[in-house]
């Protein structure tokens, strides 16, 4: 799953994001509000762990949750803050958060509430993708092609449920490669070489070349 963290301190947001990714997460990371936006314009993400307190204003991870949710915004909202008074989490949850943990906290508890929230979302949204000869079980990360499941490598299948999740939208290969590869040294090479990878084990129509980028093929 997809998961836009928003914290402007490094020491808090590295190892929520190491322990996130362990748990088979892609994570994306934000220290503003603004990035946040910016981000999330790109690609929506399956779950938003916001900080308050953001070098944009005191109250300005409200504000963005307030903002998301009348921009019509429906996944899970996780605040992940300092604040701990009783009105804080009243107001967090009022203004469209799903859940609210307060610092210091266990890692162990935010990827269990992670865990649930996703799981929540989840049961109300179809998990499964079927655009024939392509079927995709994105609970199970299981894919089928013209009946016959094939094994798919974890970046493999990062990169196919980037493109199922939004079937209709065209990705900007930079966009694209830094969201999958921000740690490769060449992330567009890498992108090329798994969809290079992936017509090869589903049929070189699954991926659609188009100008600037990428989008899922299939009628």
């Amino acid at each position: 799953m997809h998961i836009l963290l928003v914290e402007d301190h490094k020491d808090v947001a590295r190892p929520v994001i190491m322990m996130l990714e362990h748990d088979r997460h892609q994570v994306r990371w934000a220290s503003t509000a603004r990035a946040a936006l910016d981000l999330m314009a790109e690609a929506e993400p399956d779950l938003l762990i916001l900080d308050i307190m953001l070098p944009d204003g005191e109250n300005a991870g409200l504000q963005l949750a307030k903002q998301l949710r009348e921009a019509g915004f429906e996944r899970p909202i996780l605040f992940l803050t300092a604040r701990d008074a009783i009105e804080d989490r009243i107001e967090g949850l009022d203004l469209g958060g799903d859940d609210y943990l307060t610092k210091p906290f266990d890692v162990q508890e935010l990827l269990a509430r992670v865990r649930a929230l996703l799981r929540r979302d989840g049961s109300n949204r179809s998990r499964v993708f079927l655009r024939e000869p392509l079927k995709v079980d994105l609970k199970l990360r299981r894919v089928w092609w013209d009946g016959q499941e094939k094994q798919l490598s974890e970046k493999e299948f990062a990169l196919l449920e980037v493109l199922v999740l939004d079937s209709e939208k065209v990705f900007f290969s930079e966009a694209l490669a830094d969201r999958l590869f921000p740690d490769a040294e060449t992330p567009l090479q890498s992108l090329r070489m798994y969809v290079m990878r992936l017509r090869d084990k589903l049929g070189p129509q699954v991926i659609v070349t188009v100008s600037g980028g990428y989008r899922l093929g299939l009628s």
